[in-house]
């Protein structure tokens, strides 16, 4: 999808409106081989490091870069990477996409290791732990290979730039807004995560906290935080494990795929459709038969495809000399136009978009 997209009324004014903000980024050895020319290394540890960029410079022809997503059964991790892979192809590079089956800390380590052997130009990767990763990302950075966190940071010392598909405080905030306007402000509430060390995740879910301080949410308690780890099963139970053990419950947020479309497929068959509300994080494709079924009344997301996008054109920039991830610098990302590198190295896509009955039918992805 090339195109912007556009956030319903109800929500638009306030979505764009909200200030951006840096993203509050958190925070093993590499095995030997043959490594590349360390003598532009990054591996100070600092966005940008002390190198200088070239604007001007040419995008490199036949580059390696690689997509290191949180697991490789991830639908959305998917469609982004996907996506990556399409874009570098506009600008003669080579890109795939490798990683674990499952989401735990240490599993995306072994194939950091692996990438570094391999002499890859750039690796992307969506950190699902923000230590974990850091040690290789360093000896990376220390080759002289880019790294390109994207959808979930690690920590900004073990990479160049972050691509963050929206303001994460604008993300947390407006999960809270979108579920407190269909329980009328008043109610107990839960939370369905991914991992618990997820770094996007957690930062998501700590504005979720700021924004329920608010006096509007005075009559709105959060009970629970539960975590799916990403898998379709467990986000299963511990949906019913939420509505068993508080049957109380007016709303679940789930600011995750995997966890959005398994809390609204046991929603959906049991006697809790229509009583308690679900919203979150979801593609239009996997949850337009609960929008049209009536379990859920909205949700939103970014673009994943353009979250690919946008991150290839950044590890191409920065393999090529054009950007080092330092504030101010103007990262030119194809079809997407112009964007300014922020604080701590960080190159924000866009607003969120909130799909519904209305204009769900317009998205395909």
């Amino acid at each position: 999808m090339t195109t912007r997209l556009r956030a319903p009324r109800r929500l638009a004014a306030r979505l764009t409106a909200t200030a951006t903000v840096s993203v509050l980024a958190l925070s093993l050895a590499a095995c030997g081989g043959t490594t590349k020319d360390s003598s532009s290394a990054s591996g100070e540890g600092k966005a940008g490091g002390n190198a200088t960029a070239d604007p001007n410079a040419p995008l490199k022809k036949g580059l390696k870069i690689a997509f290191l997503p949180k697991q490789v059964n991830n639908p959305y991790e998917t469609i982004v990477d996907n996506a990556g892979i399409a874009a570098a192809k506009e600008f003669g590079a080579e890109a795939k996409e490798v990683g674990p089956s499952d989401a735990s800390a240490s599993s995306q380590v072994s194939y950091i290791n692996t990438l570094i052997q391999q002499q890859h130009d750039a690796i992307l990767i969506a950190a699902n732990d923000e230590n974990a990763v850091c040690g290789p990302l360093k000896q990376a950075m220390a080759k002289d290979i880019k790294i390109v966190a994207y959808d979930s940071d690690t920590n900004p010392e073990c990479r160049d730039v972050f691509i963050n598909q929206a303001s994460s405080e604008e993300i947390g905030r407006s999960q809270v807004k979108l579920l407190a306007e269909q329980i009328d402000h008043k109610g107990e509430i839960a939370i369905l995560s991914a991992t618990a060390n997820a770094t996007n995740q957690n930062t998501w879910i700590e504005f979720m906290k700021e924004e329920l301080k608010k006096p509007e949410y005075a009559d709105m308690k959060l009970v629970k935080v539960a975590y799916g780890d990403d898998n379709d099963q467990k986000s299963f139970q511990q949906t019913q494990g939420l509505l068993q053990a508080y049957p109380n419950l007016k709303g679940i947020i789930s600011p995750t795929t995997v966890g959005i479309a398994a809390a609204a497929r046991y929603i959906s068959g049991s006697e809790y459709k229509g009583k308690v509300v679900l919203t979150g994080l979801g593609t239009p494709d996997q949850m337009r038969k609960f929008i049209k079924n009536d379990t859920v009344e909205s949700f939103a997301l970014w673009d994943p495809k353009d979250l690919g996008y946008l991150s290839a054109y950044a590890a191409a920039a920065l393999a090529s000399g054009q950007i080092t991830g330092k504030q101010g610098e103007k990262l030119k990302a194809g079809k997407l136009g112009e964007r300014t590198i922020g604080a701590n190295g960080e190159i924000i896509l866009g607003p969120p978009t909130v799909f519904d009955a209305e204009n769900i039918d317009e998205y395909h992805f």
